[in-house]
């Protein structure tokens, strides 16, 4: 007689435990396979990459005679060599793969060489002989808008009457913070193999977060067609937007020597030359005029963001709307103007980085909010919480969508009593008017982040599932693993669809040849989109093979149930493997494909107005620190963080990346600085210089868990919800509390002025300046 199917446990691996990462073993004892590790082909050649030592310029003279004859040179190639098209701009043809005689950043790619070895192809590049028409640069923001100076024209978001509500407001203050960029600092660098195939065909493994993008860039390069070449990525060691539209570059460059000289090509970054030719995050000038009651409820605001984008277009477009689509956050904007302004300088184009624009103008809010609260005298969280979208009321976005799933208001209430909030603020004052050099901060943040793409078609993904007759599986599908744990999720969907055990699944590169046009593996939108993917192709197989086994066997079919790696059929039972044998000797198809696209979500560019977020995902994070007011010197002792996943597909891997999110934005608000000198050379291009935060920079007391009784109340993959992005953004918490920190130094008397990234140096200066004011208002009183 069959076991009672309701009587067996579930799955290993199934949705929502707690599984490590399906390549953590192999992370820890170096044998996980990234790009430079794959094999090197008999023959293979280096390529690296002749860079412009200037920002702005007409190239006069180009002469590689010398490069050319160097010691294990096969090749070099200029601009006018390239047999299709010379660009790599994912939207816009601005992005030239080599400069066309005309350069416009310091470490543009010029030219490239292919040699027998890496140095070889290093050292050879270093003499070529340029001589440039030096062009006037434009090296800041402020340039840039007063030269009308854009890659993009600027953009404006409005709802209700701003300039009437502003002069109505019993109170107004204007202002302007500047906030830093960030280099996406991934472990593994750019990377790209190319190797030659027959009949004129191109295999590239690139490490890239959209393969498809890479493959249509690469073809269009070759003076090819997409089905000539396919592009494969089994894992990225990191990627963090950086290496969204950035790789086609390094990927064209490898497949046009390979196509050139018949052999496999490589081409390997290093730490400054990465950092130097690559797009960061996008720095901003912010301008803002807000008019408040005596709550401090915001009753009017205008924003004007100043966005750096570099020599070329790039993502700047959607990474600028993006912002304009978040300088709410959790905030009602009931009468809003908001200018975008896209400028064009002389330096690398800025790109895609976690959060996509959104931390900006997150960022740019908050500060408008703490503004309001030290102006009124008023504890931050109270003026936060009076300015929170409402439920039911107060509730419609300045871009039009309606806030359904609101909260906020939960979230937050439940993270100030968890972590103390109003006691600990009560101690750190007393602390403060006790010490005369140290000080400490405490703030409390939220966040609320909309997820999908904004571009309204990317919001699709595709999968194929292939399963074998001993029952275990191959899943392929468009997403890309850059660590985050994509891959896993996604045989933890199928896992639970089969109701096999997830070793049983393999997962599989991501490759165009068997999934075609993907999206990016971005917007936070990887397991919505290729979980629901998978999940598709998971259930066209098991319908199908439950409709096999009731016929197969004369039973309604209620009465088969696949339940922990078994099939019960009426009174017999079998293992699942057993049945996909059977179903293969009776001729039924073991292979499926999965589509999915996201519903309900509509946006109109023209009127920014629509749906672009399937939904929203929220947190709060409550962070404090000390700092030296002699030194300007801080560190975070405490952060408490609780942050909404839905009924999360994996806690563990979601833990990580909240707390992995949280410390990233940490850096880029801290320690994180982009420095070009006067000729536009960038000078934080090694970690000698670029800091990112490191083991010491964790909090002592870092308290970080998942809202449990979270749910997604839209129809996402197992009502989970995206935990990519959202957690960069609760580090905002740990600038305020630094801000709330000096601030302490005059008895809270006056706000600091404290741009982004606070470094010691930034907070010294505000220190400084603070006293300074506290000095000249005693001599004015005499």
């Amino acid at each position: 007689m069959a076991a009672d199917p309701g009587s067996i446990s579930a799955v290993k691996g199934g949705v929502g435990e707690r599984l490590p990462h399906d390549s953590a073993h192999l992370h820890v004892c170096g044998r996980a396979f990234y790009t430079d590790d794959i094999p090197e082909p008999r023959g293979m050649l280096h390529a690296a990459i002749g860079q412009s030592k200037v920002a702005h310029a007409r190239i006069a003279r180009l002469d590689l005679n010398s490069v050319l004859t160097a010691p294990g040179v096969v090749a070099a190639m200029i601009a006018e060599d390239i047999p299709g098209k010379n660009n790599y701009g994912p939207v816009l043809e601005d992005d030239p793969i080599f400069a066309p005689g005309l350069v416009q950043y310091v470490g543009q790619p010029v030219f490239a060489v292919a040699a027998e070895s890496y140095l070889q192809a290093r050292r050879a590049v270093r003499r070529a002989e340029i001589d440039y028409e030096e062009l006037t640069p434009i090296l800041d923001i402020d340039t840039a808008v007063k030269a009308n100076s854009f890659v993009l024209p600027s953009a404006n978001m409005q709802q209700g009457n701003s300039k009437q509500a502003l002069a109505k407001a019993k109170h107004r203050l204007q202002g302007r913070v500047h906030l830093g960029g960030q280099d996406q600092f991934y472990l593994e660098g750019h990377i790209a193999l190319a190797l030659p195939q027959e009949d004129g065909d191109m295999l590239v493994y690139s490490s890239t977060q959209h393969p498809g993008e890479v493959q249509h860039l690469v073809a269009l390069a070759l003076n090819k067609e997409s089905k000539d070449v396919v592009v494969e990525c089994r894992r990225m060691g990191g990627a963090f937007g950086g290496k969204e539209s950035q790789p086609a570059l390094f990927a064209a460059i490898a497949a046009l020597f390979a196509q050139k000289t018949g052999r496999a090509v490589k081409l390997r970054l290093d730490r400054d030359d990465d950092m130097i030719i690559t797009g960061k995050r996008h720095d901003y000038v912010i301008d803002y005029d807000v008019g408040f009651d005596e709550r401090g409820q915001i009753q009017g605001i205008e924003f004007i963001f100043a966005s750096r984008c570099g020599m070329s277009a790039d993502l700047s477009g959607a990474v600028n709307d993006r912002t304009m689509f978040h300088c709410d956050n959790a905030y009602y904007l009931g009468d809003v103007n908001i200018v975008s302004h896209r400028c064009k300088t002389n330096t690398v184009s800025n790109t895609a980085f976690r959060g996509f624009g959104g931390p900006q103008g997150m960022f740019a809010i908050e500060h408008v909010v703490d503004e309001i609260a030290r102006f009124l005298g008023k504890d931050p969280l109270d003026v936060r919480k009076v300015n929170f979208y409402g439920v039911g009321e107060r509730d419609v976005t300045p871009y039009q969508q309606k806030v359904e799933d609101n909260i906020i208001h939960d979230i937050v209430a439940r993270l100030e009593k968890s972590a103390d909030y109003a006691q600990r603020r009560g101690q750190i004052r007393q602390f403060n008017a006790n010490s005369r050099f140290l000080k400490k901060g405490i703030a409390l943040t939220p966040v609320k982040f909309g997820i999908s793409f904004t571009a309204t078609h990317l919001n699709q993904a595709g999968a194929l599932l292939n399963v074998y007759t001993d029952g275990t599986v191959h899943l392929n599908h468009g997403g890309t693993e850059m660590g985050q744990g994509l891959f896993t999720k996604v045989a933890q969907v199928v896992a639970e669809e089969l109701q096999i055990d997830v070793d049983r699944i393999k997962i599989t590169a991501s490759d165009t040849s068997k999934v075609p046009n993907a999206s990016a593996t971005a917007a936070s939108s990887g397991s919505d989109l290729n979980g629901k993917a998978a999940q598709a192709a998971a259930r066209a197989i098991k319908d199908r093979l439950l409709g096999f086994a009731a016929g197969h066997f004369d039973v309604a079919l209620e009465q088969v149930i696949m339940r922990n790696n078994m099939v019960y059929v009426g009174d017999k039972s079998m293992s699942f493997a057993e049945l996909t044998k059977l179903a293969h000797f009776n001729r039924v198809s073991l292979s499926a494909t999965g589509f999915y696209r996201t519903p309900e979500i509509h946006y109109d560019r023209k009127t920014f107005s629509g749906r672009p977020f399937f939904y929203y995902a929220y947190g709060a994070a409550v962070a404090e620190v000390i700092i030296d007011t002699l030194t300007g010197e801080y560190r975070l002792l405490r952060a408490d963080i609780l942050h909404d996943c839905g009924q999360s597909l994996n806690p563990a891997i979601d833990l990580g990346q909240i707390e992995g999110g949280f410390v990233q934005g940490m850096g880029w608000l801290t320690s994180e600085t982009l420095w070009w000198n006067e000729a536009g050379e960038l000078k934080t291009h090694a970690p000698s210089t670029y800091k990112i935060p490191v083991c010491s920079d964790f909090p002592v007391d870092f308290r970080v868990k998942i809202l449990e009784s979270g749910k997604n109340r839209e129809d996402s993959i197992y009502r989970s919800k995206a935990v990519g992005e959202p957690p960069l953004m609760l580090a905002i918490s740990v600038f305020h509390a630094i801000k709330d920190a000096i601030a302490g130094v005059v008895g809270y008397k006056w706000s600091p002025k404290l741009n982004a990234p606070a470094t010691p140096e930034e907070v010294l200066t505000a220190v400084e300046e603070i006293r300074t004011r506290r000095v000249d208002q005693r001599r004015q009183a005499g």
